[in-house]
């Protein structure tokens, strides 16, 4: 679980803790009315289990609180949706996992992406998306459907070229070196960033490796509009919906891009790192 979640999870405990001190209860009263054992009302109270809407309603009940019940069972269910395994997420494969996003990108018409280490999918070459397809299958033991994967990433560009759509993306300069599949792939990855910096929809900044920063880099994530905002980790990828935290995150963005060069300066620091693998 992500720190996101995780406090989450831990700032619903302290509240369920608030509302059993406001009943006058012990943590042992409040276990022993329930027909619990001690042991699982401290885990709910500081973080370290999940509470089921069923434990809310026997919660609110024995502590007279009742009213509170609907938001702390939405609580509970944002949490829960905050996740999605990787393996849920891609059990039937790579290629139908990319093509559910596909309706969320028909919706946006404002996309901030910010990936510190790789190249943000949408604009990826066909080979470069391969090798990194071919990663996450091979790490996650998902089936094998490489090819359809890839088709639905390269479905996704259209969106770079048709509509009012306005895509502000961020990479880190470590994203033009980390090598996905070879130099070849790398050069015909590079050279196809130097083709779309130049697209009206597209604002392409680089932070250089040695800006100063404002903020912590911290994971890549994806946010939609201001309605979602998709966070990636090796296990999981957390949506985040909560207008308070996707304002953090556009908050976040913004500390981000102020760090970034465009333009000009962008196009040479990706024309460095092609001279690079050219040279390998």
């Amino acid at each position: 679980m992500t720190n996101q979640a995780q406090q989450a999870r831990e700032a619903l405990g302290a509240r369920l803790r608030e509302l059993r001190k406001d009943a006058e209860l012990t943590g042992r009263a409040l276990a022993q009315q329930a027909g619990w054992q001690l042991s699982k009302v401290s885990r709910i109270e500081h973080g370290k289990q999940n509470a089921s809407e069923n434990d809310l309603r026997v919660w609110c009940r024995i502590t007279d609180s009742e009213v509170q019940l609907p938001d702390l069972v939405a609580t509970v269910r944002h949490i829960e949706a905050m996740w999605s395994e990787w393996r849920r997420t891609f059990q039937a494969g790579a290629g139908r996992a990319n093509r559910r996003s596909l309706p969320l990108y028909e919706k946006t018409r404002t996309f901030r992406i910010w990936h510190p280490t790789v190249i943000w999918g949408t604009l990826q070459t066909a080979d470069y998306a391969a090798a990194t397809f071919r990663q996450v299958i091979d790490f996650l033991d998902l089936p094998d459907d490489l090819d359809a994967a890839v088709a639905a990433r390269m479905e996704r560009q259209r969106y770079l070229y048709g509509g009012r759509r306005r895509f502000t993306v961020v990479l880190g300069e470590q994203a033009l070196y980390t090598n996905y599949g070879g130099p070849e792939v790398m050069r015909g990855q590079l050279d196809r960033l130097l083709a779309v910096i130049s697209l009206p929809s597209l604002s392409l900044g680089i932070i250089p490796s040695t800006a100063a920063m404002e903020i912590w880099p911290g994971n890549s994530f994806s946010l939609f509009d201001d309605r979602v905002v998709i966070v990636e980790t090796y296990s999981a990828e957390m949506t985040v919906t909560q207008p308070r935290e996707i304002a953090l995150y556009a908050k976040a963005f913004s500390l981000l891009q102020r760090a970034a060069v465009h333009g000009e300066p962008a196009r040479r620091l990706i024309a460095h790192a092609l001279d690079h693998y050219r040279d390998e």
